[in-house]
């Protein structure tokens, strides 16, 4: 665990010094770009509320890719299970007005639901016909868009907006804040703390993890693999919903068009980043949250163009996932040595 810190912080100290020499070959000041960059992100109460707030989808939906390809199955369909998740939110939202004590998780659970049964669909699929979920995921991922886009032009269109959106949900349903805080940061906590202790101290979780190093062995061993395929599916859908609702949930309170952003692939990314682990999933998720929610106070102070995160990002990923193997074993040769030496001694 040690060892797998030091690479990744080795991973990001080295792209981000990629970061530096291409912002002096563009003549910008790396150290007053970086300095602008975090203090938007990190430095104060508001900002670092905002880092949060924007982490929330990121981390859940990079869990729901990090159990997935942990366990073996590809569910690629995080972006249409967030939007599924964020509509059948919405939609209990506007129908149903309870006490906020039960609004609440009722809509949590539906958002959960929707990204379920979003999933569940390309786990049929595989059961059915044998389709891979590599490709039916993306698929899915298009209808979902199209269908979202449709429910909130037509069905569920606000008549007073000015372009495709729901009414706001009833107000119960509104995540409480405090000051700045938005309550969707304890939702994704308890989220992890759950997915964390299922997966390493569960049966079930050994189980997925074991197919996923291993399924003929898995198999062999007396797994029932089919079963565990269809529980991961689910629970790596009902993770990516439960994201889509938390963003309806904590503002603007309404499905709106481009709702999902790149929320669900920058997931998607920051899964890989993070070797499927699912600490390094939520550590790596607060950073390239803090990344994303510096960027406008980094051109507005140094005129650095906001896209130059999108190419920092990039070099993170190459960086740590290229540079993944080699400066672990780096580290390895470097500890061995240093053995050495002191037996020699």
């Amino acid at each position: 665990m040690g060892r797998k810190l030091i690479s990744a912080l080795l991973g990001v100290l080295i792209a981000l010094a990629l970061g530096a020499l291409i912002m002096l070959l563009q003549g910008y000041n790396p150290l007053s770009t970086y300095a602008a960059l975090f203090s938007f992100s990190l430095l104060g109460w508001s900002p670092l509320a905002t880092t949060l707030r924007n982490a929330v989808p990121l981390i859940l939906t990079g869990l729901s890719a990090s159990v997935a390809f942990a366990s073996g199955p590809v569910n690629l369909g995080q972006p249409g299970q967030l939007l599924m998740g964020a509509l059948f939110a919405t939609l209990g939202g506007l129908s149903l007005d309870l006490p906020p004590l039960v609004m609440i998780p009722v809509l949590l659970l539906l958002a959960m639901l929707g990204g379920a049964f979003w999933s569940g669909l390309a786990a049929l699929a595989r059961h059915w016909f044998n389709m891979d979920e590599f490709i039916t995921t993306l698929m899915l991922n298009m209808i979902a868009d199209y269908f979202t886009y449709w429910a909130i032009s037509y069905p569920l269109y606000d008549a007073e907006a000015f372009s495709p959106m729901t009414p706001q949900i009833h107000r119960a349903g509104w995540l409480p804040e405090f000051g700045d805080f938005n309550s969707n940061v304890l939702v994704m906590l308890a989220a992890f703390g759950a997915l964390w202790f299922l997966f390493n101290r569960l049966t079930a979780g050994y189980e997925w993890r074991l197919t996923g190093q291993n399924g003929l062995f898995a198999r062999l061993g007396g797994v029932n693999i089919e079963r565990n395929y269809l529980a991961v599916m689910l629970v790596t859908g009902a993770l990516a919903g439960l994201a889509g609702g938390l963003v309806v949930m904590a503002g603007p309170h309404r499905f709106l068009k481009g709702l999902g952003a790149n929320y669900a692939w920058d997931g998607v990314m920051i899964a890989v980043v993070a070797n499927n682990g699912l600490v390094g999933t939520l550590l790596y998720g607060l950073f390239f949250s803090s990344l994303q929610t510096g960027a406008l106070g980094m051109e507005l102070i140094t005129a650095v163009p906001g896209e130059f995160i999108q190419v920092l990002q990039a070099v993170i990923v190459l960086v740590v996932v290229a540079g993944r193997g080699r400066l672990d074993w780096l580290l390895e040769r470097s500890l061995a040595r240093q053995k050495a030496r002191e037996r020699a001694a």
